[in-house]
């Protein structure tokens, strides 16, 4: 990816529906206009629910044909005339026994289980004199304000009513619906480039993980080239971490559900978690047994416990890739940006609260470190906050107020642009989250940093002060990367593959033009390989633009012709995906730029 495609994709910005309430109401009449045309169309369809989407809208049909690509154009021709009508849309507001009635006139049975679950008043909108939905609004008050231009149908999909695999199988018709035709282009052409983009297509095309039916949703498996790129990750944080004084820790991956419910969090997050074994075979759910672990803190606070701590040996910060396990719905599961087993660059410092400012900010400068090597710069702070009259959180309104305070206060205190987010904080304490925009203007959270006074009290954590006394620890729970999985998914998207030099799984590929030279391409890889260069040979017998083609499919970063002219000269021929020709250079040049280049994480040699 180069800059100039990033700075393009940056050009336009797409409305979001919370920035527009006109965008909303559009949305929402179109997806009454389709309701309205599929029943003109099809006078056997039974309408359910059509909501409006942060992209645009969809309604449930239940219909006794299955739908094509060539009844959506259908269904669109139809829309355009319903629009071109200027039809109003009038609200009224009738009694339950109104609206039961006027169901019934029409046989749709499915709108009278949809009128049990709404509140009083009931409001009906008409879209012209006889079509009309159960519905609460917002509309706009004439089809005639509805661009025929920027609305497009996109697809069909099954769907089951109220979500439940046991009744009516319906078909769900998916639309799109914008102000203008320019942004309907232009969220097309970013839905073109988000499919070009696609991890999952990407991370299959070179080989770095799979997903496997019988292994179950959500648990993605690293091929060769994945755990490279894993390995690479872990080792370049690890080694920023070693330089910041944090001692690595290891801790199991199952745990007796009492460790989780001294740290609050089997009461908060039970449903999440896996339940695995018991003592007892035969009671395997047990409230007694054992579970997977859903997050690392509690056994890291164990290590702490182990043994009575002097101030002199805080601030202490153990550090840990530990993976965890939790239960996601199998609807939310989506390639690694969100799985069911997946590894966090957790770390927890203890220090005492003379400490915590100063370490709060070591910790937020290495964040931004971590981002500037891997060439996130798009992003904003937000802190999380509490939620006031939530029962959501534990501990004293004092300890929360000294938390978030210390927020404020490191942000501040480094220049941060910031914004607050009060609901959005973990149930133990405040945070700090780092949410960042992709190439699509997407937004993820990355990397965490949380101020806890609670599971230091709930754990009974003390050290020993320089007088003698017995103090209690506060707590810094941090996560650079946040999830490895997700990290990975999310740079295979903003680099489209082709990962930066000291990054990229396979560095260089030998491209020997004829059999004679394969010995010396060889020898040349074996002593880059000594070096610590990821580097491989191109054995294939394919003559030489088939090979150069097959490396840049497989977006190896360096590619190295290997001729008669090269051995003569002891040089190799370098090409290269971000800087195109370098033309004829020295074996030892070549070695030497690529040594530097995985010491100082360049993007390219």
């Amino acid at each position: 990816m180069s800059s100039k495609d990033t700075q393009l994709e940056k050009q336009i910005t797409l409305p979001k529906t919370s920035e527009s309430e006109k965008l909303k109401k559009i949305r929402h009449t179109t997806s009454h206009i389709m309701a309205m045309a599929v029943q003109k169309l099809f006078p056997k369809a039974q309408v359910t629910i059509g909501p409006w989407t942060e992209t645009g809208f969809y309604y449930d049909f239940d219909l006794h044909e299955p739908l094509s690509e060539k009844d959506l154009k259908t269904i669109k021709k139809e829309m355009i005339k319903i629009i071109n009508q200027k039809l109003p849309l009038v609200r009224e507001e009738v009694t339950r026994e109104q609206a039961a009635e006027r169901i019934k006139s029409i046989n749709e049975p499915y709108k009278l289980e949809i009128l049990d679950s709404i509140q009083e008043p009931i409001t009906i909108y008409h879209l012209g004199e006889k079509w009309w939905d159960l519905c609460a609004g917002p509309h706009l008050e004439n089809t005639a304000e509805i661009d025929p231009k920027a609305i497009e149908l996109e697809s069909v999909a099954g769907a089951y009513w109220r979500g439940d695999s046991q009744r009516a199988q319906l078909q769900r018709i998916y639309g799109t619906a914008w102000e203008n035709e320019q942004q309907l282009l232009e969220y097309q052409r970013r839905k073109e480039e988000a499919i070009r983009r696609d991890h999952r297509k990407i991370g299959k095309d070179l080989g770095l993980f799979v997903f496997s039916d019988i292994v179950g949703p959500g648990l993605p498996l690293w091929t060769p080239k994945g755990t490279i790129l894993r390995f690479l990750l872990e080792d370049f944080l690890k080694r920023e971490q070693i330089k910041r004084g944090y001692l690595p820790v290891t801790t199991p991956h199952i745990a007796r559900v009492d460790l989780f419910k001294a740290s609050g969090h089997w009461q908060k997050y039970k449903e999440d978690m896996f339940p695995l074994m018991s003592d007892d075979p035969e009671s395997a759910l047990r409230e007694d047994g054992f579970v997977l672990k859903p997050m690392n803190c509690p056994f890291h606070i164990q290590i702490y416990k182990s043994e009575l701590r002097s101030y002199r040996e805080l601030p202490m910060r153990l550090a840990e890739f530990g993976t965890v396990y939790r239960y996601e719905q199998s609807g939310e599961l989506g390639g690694l940006t969100r799985v069911r087993g997946f590894t966090v660059d957790d770390s927890h410092l203890f220090v005492s609260p003379e400490q915590l400012d100063d370490e709060f900010l070591k910790v937020v400068d290495l964040i931004l470190s971590v981002f500037k090597a891997l060439g996130l710069a798009n992003f904003k702070a937000r802190l999380s906050f509490r939620q006031a009259g939530s029962d959501k959180y534990i501990g004293s309104d004092e300890i929360w107020e000294k938390a978030e305070n210390a927020i404020r206060k490191a942000v501040k205190a480094m220049d941060m642009e910031y914004f607050e987010a009060p609901g959005e904080a973990a149930f133990y304490g405040p945070k700090l989250d780092f949410i960042f925009q992709d190439a699509l203007e997407r937004e993820w959270q990355l990397g965490t940093v949380q101020v806890d006074y609670n599971l230091p009290e709930r754990f009974d954590l003390e050290y020993i002060t320089s007088e003698g006394s017995r103090e209690r620890p506060v707590m810094i729970h941090r996560a650079p990367f946040g999830s490895l999985e997700r990290l990975i998914g999310i740079l295979i998207e903003e680099y489209v593959g082709d990962f930066p030099f000291w990054l990229a799984p396979i560095q260089v590929r030998l491209l020997p033009v004829n059999e004679e030279h394969l010995q010396y391409a060889q020898k040349i890889a074996d002593s880059m390989q000594s070096q610590g260069i990821r580097v491989e040979v191109d054995s294939s017998g394919e003559r030489l633009p088939k090979k150069i083609r097959n490396a840049e499919l497989q977006k190896i970063p360096v590619m190295a012709i290997v001729g008669s002219k090269e051995i003569e000269s002891e040089s190799l021929s370098i090409r290269t995906r971000m800087e195109g020709d370098l033309g004829l250079l020295k074996s030892e040049e070549v070695l030497l730029r690529m040594k530097q280049a995985v010491e100082n994480y360049s993007a390219a040699i």
